[in-house]
């Protein structure tokens, strides 16, 4: 049996390839919408992609079970509880897929969604008794247990889905200590509070580690694992929509978008109400930028924060370096963002003759923000991390707004200060600011965020020393 983990790092993602190497049929769990990878590789070994399994509908992403029944002509498994438009096997707990030496038995684990399951795989090359591994999508992760608060299916509360979570996770105690588990997640998803880094583990291992798995009432379970939960896109109760629908393949939503629009012809759109997104580096961008244009760079958590703060009911016109818009509209689609309506073509460049269409972002040092301070400059210090980073360490003054919260609150900051924007090491604040100029602001992006200025030992502060600051009016000048 060969067992193989995919993992994609900017949607906290983990994938699996089960394969047997003796009748050379293969399995794809959880998979991503692109899914050349799984193909390729089955391609690479002789293997044929028989079976595809989702562990629940997830909300995070959209999954790529439809690409690979159109391409590969693979059956669709999901839980018995599951409702979907498309043809799937239902399957239950107890039920058994075995193909050569690998056996599949399921193990229903709802919780995160009344539809979970975790896939209990055999080698059996190496004992029909023991199994290798867990496969337990958003039940358990590493260090943490799904939320059951996303409300993903509807008619089903949050303290019902904690009530089944508690019996699952229970459930997945029981199993041998020497168990392999595979998470369908890891560090920075928000499906949980507290997931690793680690994206393997063992049952004993988690069983030492991670408090969920600590013997506790289910009342107490459901305090726990309820509470400090991160606020959740609005994208993902869209995507557990579409998870359950049949739709479009990536292929051919990638072909549909790929259109290259003049500048007259975004200027157009954009005045009917199309969202322009510059994918470029955050320095490319604020050195010069299509005006209003919504920035955020391909090389960090790009589809998390285009699902965060993009209207997916309005089309997309993607601004990229020549040669990297296809790879900005498969991130997209990714998500099941699926209405991009094209590209500018020829990028940034095209736009040097319409020098009036272009803008720039002021950015500022550490340095130079402390001599603003020092001056009783009428500066007024935005941190766009969330709360909890907020609350562990800040700059004493600055004004908490989460970057998420950014374009419904711009309308509290004041006209008459000057507005710098930071986060913790830049990514962020470069999305923030270019929410601010849509709103009408031009704010200054710190350079590095709260990292270069703890690198100059300059002050900071916690939650505990200082007194709140959540609305402008209170931060200090």
């Amino acid at each position: 049996m060969i067992l193989k983990q995919f993992y994609l790092g900017c949607l906290s993602h983990a994938s699996y390839l089960i394969a047997d190497q003796r009748t050379g049929v293969a399995a794809v769990v959880d998979p991503q919408r692109d899914i050349d990878q799984y193909v390729a590789e089955a391609n690479a070994n002789g293997w044929t992609i028989r079976y595809v399994f989702l562990t629940h509908f997830h909300a995070d992403f959209l999954a790529g079970h439809i690409e690979l029944r159109d391409r590969l002509g693979a059956h669709i498994y999901l839980g018995a509880a599951a409702l979907a438009e498309y043809a799937f096997e239902p399957v239950r707990d107890g039920d058994v897929i075995e193909f050569g030496d690998v056996r599949i038995s399921i193990m229903e684990t709802p919780g995160h969604t009344p539809e979970g399951i975790s896939l209990l795989v055999h080698d059996l090359a190496s004992s029909d008794i023991q199994p290798h591994a867990v496969l337990t999508g958003d039940t358990l992760f590493i260090g943490d247990v799904g939320r059951p608060d996303l409300l993903a299916s509807v008619g089903v509360t949050a303290d019902q889905l904690a009530e089944m979570l508690y019996q699952s996770v229970n459930r997945l105690r029981e199993l041998p200590d020497t168990t392999l588990v595979y998470p369908a997640h890891g560090a920075g998803s928000m499906c949980g509070k507290a997931l690793s880094k680690e994206t393997v583990s063992t049952i004993g291992d988690q069983k030492r580690d991670n408090y969920a798995l600590q013997p506790m009432s289910a009342e107490a379970f459901r305090q726990i694992v309820t509470a400090d939960q991160p606020e959740a896109p609005e994208y993902f109760a869209h995507d557990a929509v579409l998870n359950r629908q049949d739709r479009s393949s990536l292929d051919r939503v990638v072909r549909e978008s790929m259109e290259p629009l003049s500048v007259a012809e975004v200027i157009a759109m954009q005045a009917d109400g199309a969202q322009v997104l510059d994918v470029r580096e955050s320095i490319d961008y604020e050195g010069a930028h299509f005006q209003k244009a919504a920035h955020i760079a391909l090389n960090g958590r790009y589809a998390t924060w285009c699902g965060t703060v993009l209207n997916m009911n309005f089309p997309i016109i993607v601004i990229a370096e020549p040669g990297e818009e296809q790879e900005a509209v498969m991130r997209l689609g990714r998500i099941g963002y699926d209405n991009v309506a094209g590209y500018l073509d020829g990028g940034i460049r095209t736009l040097q003759s319409h020098a009036h269409l272009l803008t720039s972002t002021p950015r500022i040092t550490a340095k130079e923000l402390q001599s603003m301070r020092s001056q009783q400059s009428a500066v007024l210090i935005v941190d766009v991390r969330s709360e909890s980073e907020w609350n562990s360490s800040h700059i004493d003054g600055s004004l908490s707004m989460p970057l998420n919260q950014v374009r419904e609150r711009a309308a509290e900051l004041p006209k008459d200060r000057q507005l710098v924007v930071h986060c913790a090491g830049g990514y962020r604040s470069a999305i923030a600011v270019s929410l601010l100029e849509q709103a009408g602001y031009q704010a200054w992006d710190l350079v590095g965020g709260l990292a270069a200025w703890n690198a100059l030992g300059l002050p900071a502060t916690t939650a505990s020393e200082s007194s709140a600051c959540t609305t402008a009016s209170a931060c200090s000048r």
